[in-house]
């Protein structure tokens, strides 16, 4: 009875410190996303791919969204022809880079306040170089859904040096060529222009105030419906696992350099919590583990998760998603080794 008491007890503390949060972020991603044409943003991005990451992976200051509307921002961003980096910079950075996130970080670790501008600053280098490894990949439309590489704008350039019947993978991504599996055609272009046309206008901005006022409060509901119950789920098991699971287990794994790290990176994918509340559930574990392996947590569950892999199958192949979780594992690693090994 003590320890149904104990879980009660800590569920509902991660519950109401998280839920505010929540609500705002749910609030204020709507918002822009029916208001905001994010068009704009893309006339002042650098043509350099590096810069071009860097800027994407700060667009999340503008766009505060979380990691279920992401995808569908980055999507449009891609389909309106802005360049591959930022696009991917904007996917993976924009769920932690935004002042929310921010926000809910520092209230969380107020006391820890390295935590906060080390999970910023690693996520923006961690999105941009990713950005910058699939700008190498001139043309992206081979990793997309069909769907949507329809309606991708023909790339503006090719290098004279290719064959006519070589693919367009890059040679950053043709180490992993028995994964991508190309054909070696020419990937072809063949979508409606109305339906480019209209997918590029974004037809929401068209519409009266009044409709999208209403289409907003829906979007709410339906967001709050959906991540509130991943909020109570994440938070029942953050308190059943802090009270039921053997304290030495948790400090076996907890507090060596590599074992705390693997545990919260499998952690942050299984629990798929959203990045507005994540920081109150590695604070149930802030005594426990070490300060890479909370790092750890807080960078990659917003980048990849259970749920938004499948958001993100909407828009890519398998091949591309592998990179993307691959690549960000492996940095995000090496990152929370370095602040174990070095700062902690």
């Amino acid at each position: 009875m003590n320890q149904l008491n104990n879980v009660l007890t800590l569920f509902f503390s991660l519950l109401v410190e998280a839920m505010p949060f929540l609500l705002l972020g749910v609030l204020l991603s709507s918002a822009l996303l029916l208001f905001v044409d994010e068009r704009k943003l893309i006339a002042i991005v650098p043509q350099n791919p590096l810069l071009a990451a860097f800027v994407g992976s700060l667009i999340g200051f503008v766009f505060p969204v979380c990691e279920c509307g992401n995808v569908p921002v980055a999507r449009r961003l891609m389909v309106q022809g802005a360049p591959i980096s930022m696009s991917i910079g904007f996917l993976l950075a924009a769920p932690t880079v935004n002042p929310i996130v921010f926000w809910a970080t520092w209230t969380a670790f107020r006391d820890q306040p390295e935590i906060v501008f080390m999970r910023v600053g690693f996520s923006l280098l961690i999105a941009t170089i990713i950005g910058w490894v699939f700008s190498t990949q001139k043309d992206l439309r081979p990793l997309l859904q069909p769907a949507i590489a329809r309606l991708m704008p023909t790339p503006r350039y090719r290098s004279r040096r290719r064959k006519k019947n070589d693919d367009s993978v890059s040679d950053l991504l043709q180490s992993g060529t028995f994964i991508l599996g190309q054909s070696g055609k020419p990937f072809q272009l063949d979508g409606d222009p109305l339906a480019t046309a209209a997918l590029v206008a974004n037809p929401v901005l068209s519409k009266p105030i009044p409709v999208r006022l209403q289409m907003m409060l829906d979007n709410v509901v339906l967001e709050l419906r959906e991540l509130g119950g991943i909020l109570v789920i994440g938070s029942a098991i953050a308190a059943i696992v802090q009270v039921s699971v053997p304290r030495e287990v948790i400090l076996s794994l907890g507090q060596n350099n590599v074992t705390s790290i693997l545990a919260m990176l499998l952690l942050a994918c299984v629990i798929s919590i959203c990045s507005t509340v994540d920081a109150f559930f590695a604070l149930s574990f802030a005594s426990i583990f070490t300060s890479g392996s909370l790092l750890a947590f807080l960078i990659f569950g917003p980048m990849i998760d259970l749920k938004n892999i499948a958001l993100l199958w909407s828009v890519f192949k398998g091949r591309a998603i592998f990179y993307l979780f691959a690549l960000a594992a492996l940095l995000t690693f090496l990152v929370a080794l370095l602040v174990n090994l070095y700062v902690s």
